[in-house]
């Protein structure tokens, strides 16, 4: 079983891990798209702050997922198609915007499952960007010493 989710996976944290860590439960192979910059800039108002291939090397080095492929352009069925997907995995957010149905329709008429998760709620890029964001406007911010410190010690 085939399992595939997609995602920017901006600021790789424990939302996104739990997140891999279903989809390993849920079949024999995690196949997971990464969103190009463009991509992301087509729906999203920020560009991610980690370049595409870093994120997917973080998320190569996760041993809940055994495949990164990248994706550039907003369509899901081609990667569909080309993986023999058997379990196809989408977030709470998941909308009705073409790129969207087009995948469920496909999916649904080879008969494959659409599995819809709901996010793990301690956490998230958007949240992680605004946390830093507010850091900074407040003057708490640590030092490169103070972080270094704080990271060991935690």
């Amino acid at each position: 079983m085939l399992v595939y989710t997609v995602g920017t996976f901006d600021l790789l944290h424990v939302g996104h891990l739990a997140l891999l860590e279903q989809c390993s439960h849920l079949g024999d192979v995690v196949v997971v798209g990464v969103a190009s910059d463009s991509v992301v800039n087509s729906y999203k108002p920020n560009v991610p702050v980690i370049p595409l291939d870093q994120r997917a090397e973080m998320l190569r080095a996760l041993r809940c997922v055994d495949m990164v492929r990248p994706y550039y352009e907003l369509e899901y069925v081609s990667a569909c198609i080309d993986l023999d997907v058997d379990v196809f995995v989408v977030g709470e957010d998941w909308g009705t915007k073409p790129h969207n149905t087009d995948v469920e329709r496909h999916l649904k008429s080879l008969g494959k499952e659409i599995v819809q998760v709901v996010y793990n709620p301690r956490t998230s890029s958007t949240q992680i960007k605004y946390d830093v964001r507010s850091q900074q406007r407040t003057g708490k911010t640590l030092s490169a010493n103070d972080a270094k410190h704080s990271v060991l010690v935690h």
